[in-house]
């Protein structure tokens, strides 16, 4: 699988890191939204910026899945492969979406927002292998929309659930 459908599909190749792709294709966000915060330095629309940086990323992935999803199915002869990690992009970048980020003025600041990322990065996992209702029933629709569906459910799951965490015990 080559081009732009095998690149998104399989999140630059992460896709293909054993075991649990799923994981590993869930790395991204967190870390964008990490290098977006540095990048933004001291400026406090830092964390407008990784929310628009998470609706842009978490859009193109979902497009991915929804569009190439039934091809992805074809090719690796199963439903929604476990090479397939677009959909993990997607549902971790809406678990990201809305977090008290802090701006980053020392490396206090940037351990608290790795630690914010930490915990969206398990919510969503945690949330994804779970698959609390509706998620496990949406799996079963066909192509990219039952590859994506349970993700997306997953990460609002985990976003509801970060939000409490962050905001309780890190505020």
């Amino acid at each position: 699988m080559n081009g732009v459908p095998g690149w998104m599909l399989t999140a630059g190749g992460l896709g293909y890191l054993r075991p649990a792709s799923g994981t590993f294709g869930s790395l991204p966000p967190p870390l964008i939204a990490l290098l977006v915060l540095v990048l933004a330095g001291g400026d406090a629309r830092g964390g407008a910026a990784v929310t628009v940086t998470m609706i842009v990323l978490g859009a193109l992935f979902a497009f991915a899945c929804l569009h190439w999803g039934w091809w992805a199915e074809a090719w690796w002869g199963r439903k929604d492969p476990g090479r397939l990690v677009a959909d993990e992009v997607a549902g971790q970048s809406l678990t990201l979406l809305f977090l008290p980020w802090h701006p980053v003025h020392s490396a206090g600041d940037l351990g608290r927002n790795a630690l914010i990322a930490l915990v969206a990065f398990l919510a969503f996992r945690i949330c994804d292998i779970i698959k609390p209702p509706p998620a496990r029933r949406l799996e079963s629709l066909r192509g990219g929309a039952g590859i994506l569906l349970d993700d997306l459910v997953a990460g609002l799951y985990a976003a509801l659930l970060t939000q409490s965490i962050v905001r309780t015990m890190l505020a």
